[in-house]
C-alpha cells in the first residue's frame, strides 16, 4: 500500500508538535494511521524555524517506521505558510500536507503547484472556508477535507452545547462536498478532553453517523478508542457479510435477509460497512 492510499484510508491522524522531537517516535509507534507533525498552533512563533529543523532531522528515521507522515503548515495565505511549503517540498516523500484555515481554491492550487503529487488536506476552520467549500473540495491535489471546529467556533462566535449540535450544518456540508467531489472520507476535528473516553466515543460516533471516516487526535491514548468506535460491531459485520453473500447468490436480483428486502443501496451500505473492518470480507 502506498502512503497516498494509506492516507486516504487513515482513521486517525495524531498531532505531535514540531518543536517536541522527543515525542516524534512515540507518536509514530502509537498505532495511529498517520501522524501530523505540526508547525502551526502547537508551535510558538519563536520556535517555527527550530520546529522545521527538528522535523527535517528526524524525517528519515520516522519514514523508516512506515507510518504516513503529514505536515501541518502555517496558513498558506501568510508568508510563514509559503516558507513552510518551500521547505516541505525539499523533504523526501511527505504523505500529505494539512493546510490550516483554507479559504480559497486559489491558495490550494498554489500549494499544489509547489507540492505536486502530495495529497492536500485543507482544514475548514472559518466562515469563509465554509462558504468556499465547493471550490476547495474541487481544488487540484485535495484528497480529504478536515474539520477544524474549534477555530471555526472562534471565527464565527458560535457557542456550542455539549453535543455540538450547532456545528451539524458545518459537518454535513463537509460530508456533502466530500461526496460530490468523490474525495476520501472527511476527517473530523479533535476531542480536547483527553481523559474522557466516553466523550471521545460520543464524538467519534457522531462523526461516523455524518459519514466521516477519520478523526484528528491530540494524544496517543485516543487512537485505540477511535479505531474501536469506527470498526463495525460483530453483529453489524455478520449482517453485512450475509447481505453481500445473498446478493452474490441472487445474481443481483432483490432478495430478503432477516425478513427485509435487499437491493443495490442496501448492498452498497453493507460493502461500505465491511470496508471498515480492514480485513477481507
Amino acid at each position: 500500500m502506498t502512503h497516498s492510499t494509506a492516507l486516504a484510508d487513515a482513521r486517525t491522524f495524531l498531532f505531535v508538535p514540531g518543536n517536541r522531537p522527543e515525542r516524534f517516535e512515540k507518536a509514530a509507534r502509537s498505532g495511529a494511521d498517520a501522524i501530523v507533525l505540526d508547525l502551526e498552533d502547537a508551535v510558538p512563533q519563536a520556535d517555527k524555524a527550530a520546529a522545521r529543523a527538528a522535523i527535517a532531522a528526524a524525517w528519515a528515521g520516522l519514514h523508516a517506521i512506515g507510518v504516513p507522515l503529514v505536515v501541518r503548515t502555517n496558513s498558506v495565505d501568510q508568508p510563514l505558510g509559503q516558507q513552510d511549503l518551500d521547505w516541505l517540498a525539499g523533504l523526501a516523500n511527505p504523505a500529505g500536507a494539512m493546510l490550516p484555515k483554507a479559504e480559497s481554491a486559489a491558495a490550494l492550487q498554489a500549494a499544489h503547484a509547489k507540492l505536486p503529487g502530495v495529497p492536500l488536506l485543507p482544514l475548514i476552520e472559518s466562515a469563509a472556508g465554509w462558504s468556499a467549500l465547493p471550490d476547495i473540495a474541487a481544488a487540484p491535489g485535495v484528497q480529504r477535507l478536515v474539520v477544524g471546529h474549534i477555530d471555526f467556533m472562534a471565527d464565527t462566535g458560535l457557542q456550542c452545547g455539549e453535543d455540538e449540535a450547532e456545528l451539524t450544518p458545518l459537518r454535513f456540508a463537509v460530508a456533502m462536498a466530500t461526496r460530490l467531489r468523490r474525495l476520501a472520507p472527511a476527517v473530523d476535528g479533535v476531542t480536547v478532553a483527553i481523559q474522557d473516553d466516553a466523550r471521545l466515543r460520543q464524538d467519534t460516533r457522531r462523526a461516523l453517523r455524518l459519514g466521516f471516516g477519520a478523526k484528528l487526535c491530540i494524544h496517543p491514548r485516543q487512537v485505540a478508542v477511535v479505531h474501536e468506535v469506527l470498526a463495525p460491531t460483530p453483529q453489524e459485520a455478520d449482517w453485512a457479510r450475509r447481505v453481500v453473500a445473498a446478493d452474490a447468490a441472487s445474481g443481483g436480483a432483490a432478495v430478503q435477509v432477516d425478513g427485509r428486502m435487499v437491493d443495490l443501496p442496501v448492498v452498497l451500505q453493507a460493502r461500505r460497512l465491511l470496508a471498515r473492518l480492514r480485513v477481507p470480507a
